[in-house]
């Protein structure tokens, strides 16, 4: 791995790009009133939707960073792509949980071919998520300063996980 696909590698697992958040959210429940359904329990167990929270990862990013006044343009324009992959993530999943609702019954359990041909999509998406992602960072990390280098470095270790917390699949 290059040096410079490290810090894209970083700011990904910082933004959740596909990594679960480690954190767990508490949602009140109501108990089923006599001749009404209960809740939908996917519906209480929604977790917040990556477009929820990227503008605070953004800012805890630049803070994080010490993204100066002159490094503004370039963090700007990977600021620009975090916010497009997180709007992309936001339709995905709410496509997935539409379509989760209307069928109504439990679906049935897919092929291996159909399980493989889904990672298959999912790894093609991710890797020009990728791309995007490095195109973007590459002229942001040239402009750090070795201290910013080492922040960045540090905020997502080899073994891939970030804020300490192991990812989730």
């Amino acid at each position: 791995m290059t040096k410079l696909a490290l810090p894209a590698l970083v700011l990904t697992g910082l933004i959740g790009l596909g990594a679960a958040s480690p954190f767990v959210y508490a949602q009140a429940t109501t108990p089923a009133v006599q001749g009404q359904a209960a809740p939908d329990r996917a519906a209480q167990r929604q977790r917040p939707l990556p477009g929820e929270r990227i503008e605070a990862r953004l800012a805890y990013l630049k803070t994080a960073l010490k993204i100066t006044p002159a490094q503004e343009p370039q963090w700007n324009a990977l600021a620009d792509v975090l916010r497009r992959q997180a709007r992309d993530r936001d339709a995905e999943i709410q496509q997935r949980r539409d379509a989760r609702q209307s069928q109504g019954s439990p679906a049935q359990p897919a092929t291996a071919i159909e399980r493989l041909e889904r990672r298959q999509e999912m790894l093609t998406k991710a890797a020009a998520q990728t791309n995007d992602l490095v195109t973007a960072a590459k002229p942001l990390y040239a402009t750090f300063t070795d201290d910013q280098k080492k922040t960045a470095d540090q905020l997502l270790d080899r073994g891939g996980r970030h804020f300490g917390h192991s990812r989730r699949h």
